[in-house]
């Protein structure tokens, strides 16, 4: 954390087993740099003569990768439907709030569920690509229409030329032998919410009576990860104070057959209980980094270790992801409620300051501007002088608006390790089993 401060906001200079690197932030580019180039560089920063700097090193663009312009009016490719607004479970940090997300719990009708697939495909063209998103509550609660919007939206997709993907996010206890049939038909992304070994989890996600779910989950799993080849199965973990033994984690799920395991830090939930603090964030940190260290040892041996986390960011940092949003939320992807309400993602439903409009009205379309204006990420402090600006977008919209940005220190100290990672895996690029070859240019 202390190393990736900011120091500058156009750049973030740092050094590495194989030498001095700047990765420049507008456009997301890393360069390797020699000790000249590099001391010139950090002389520079702050003082005001970094333009010509780069100016002379050819490495000012005539205009910048990302502007001052919001996103207006974006075509809509993804929706997430809370199909069923309630929950079996009683997680107690869920965002939903144990499923009805503080309303009365209930199912979507099928009626409002083919209408927001209506929705998602109106404007789709041939060839274009869909995602039609289950989520909760727990969805399985609602199957039967589940699987008969799925069906529907298929068949259309299918008549309109249109690939339509489908995913599904779920705590596991109702999985059913027949689901995995459907799902692998179907091709589902299938994330599972598990938060780690037993006893872990079994804390922080009993059912509402008490008793633990692990043992259920992981049963009613088995039929899943034996027929993995059109769908996927992720572990997903929601990481409290109470569960940061991540590598222990990690490796026990990738053993019983996960496709990929993923860690996202609890930063904000209902009633506070299980947020992450800065000591915990910096502990994460250090877990986060051992599993990397794993995934580097493994990867150079030509062995396959799906630490999702891992995998993304080199994925990332490769293409030069820069971007003024941290997601679609409210632009290509919306969440729909169970009543038919619009909202700018899953975890928006139910809450006002996500409001986009309905199925009934439509989009509002200048609610939606307008709050893509607002969320910019020129707009936001202290994103605007962070070197991490355009690789984290600014930060989840509604852990921001709801609780701030506690994180900041940790996703700068995760970002500096992905680019020492990155870079020497770039230079045993040859042993990478990846569709991507790393490379990074010299100044």
């Amino acid at each position: 954390m202390t190393v990736s401060k900011p120091g500058d906001s156009e750049l973030h200079l740092f050094e590495a087993e194989v030498g001095g690197h700047v990765f420049l932030v507008d456009g997301s580019r890393l360069f390797d740099a020699d000790a000249g180039t590099f001391n010139e560089l950090n002389a520079a920063r702050g003082r005001g003569g970094l333009t010509d700097v780069l100016g002379r090193l050819g490495l000012q663009p005539d205009a910048p990768f990302i502007d001052d312009e919001p996103l207006a009016d974006p075509p809509l490719y993804a929706l997430s439907l809370a199909i069923a607004q309630k929950c079996n479970l009683g997680c107690t940090y869920c965002y939903a709030q144990q499923g009805d997300f503080g309303g009365t719990a209930r199912n979507m009708s099928r009626e409002t569920a083919d209408a927001a697939v209506d929705l998602l495909l109106a404007e789709a063209e041939p060839g274009d690509r869909r995602n039609l998103a289950f989520l909760g509550g727990e969805p399985l609660v609602n199957r039967a229409d589940l699987r008969a919007v799925t069906r529907r939206a298929a068949d259309l997709a299918r008549r309109r030329g249109v690939h339509l993907d489908f995913s599904i996010t779920t705590n596991g206890t109702l999985l059913e032998e027949s689901d995995a049939e459907f799902f692998e038909e179907y091709g589902f992304a299938v994330t599972v919410s598990l938060d780690g070994p037993a006893e872990v989890h079994d804390a922080l996600r009993p059912y509402k009576s008490g008793r633990g779910s692990f043992d259920t989950v992981m049963s009613r799993l088995r039929p899943l990860l034996v027929r993995q080849r059109n769908m996927q199965v992720t572990a997903r973990v929601t990481v409290t104070p109470r569960n940061l033994r991540l590598r222990e984690t990690l490796d026990q799920f990738l053993a019983e057959g996960f496709h990929s395991v993923g860690f996202s830090p609890l930063l904000r939930s209902p009633n506070g209980e299980g947020e992450m603090e800065i000591d915990s964030l910096e502990e994460m940190l250090a877990e986060m980094v051992d599993c990397g260290r794993e995934f580097e040892r493994r990867v150079i041996a030509g062995e396959r270790y799906a630490f999702a986390n891992m995998v993304n960011a080199m994925k990332e940092i490769e293409r030069g992801t820069h971007r003024p949003y941290p997601c679609g939320a409210g632009a290509g992807y919306f969440g729909v409620s169970a009543e038919g309400d619009l909202a700018a993602c899953h975890r928006f439903v139910g809450d006002d300051e996500g409001f986009m409009g309905s199925l009934k009205d439509g989009i509002d379309r200048q609610r939606r501007n307008g709050w893509l204006a607002d969320r910019h990420v020129h707009r936001q402090d202290p994103c605007r002088s962070c070197w991490a600006r355009y690789l984290c977008g600014g930060g989840c919209h509604h852990e921001v608006i709801s609780r701030g940005r506690p994180a900041c220190d940790y996703i700068r100290g995760w970002l500096h390790y992905c680019f020492e990672a990155y870079l020497r895996l770039s230079a045993g690029g040859d042993h990478l089993p990846f569709a991507w070859q790393p490379e990074t240019a010299t100044v």
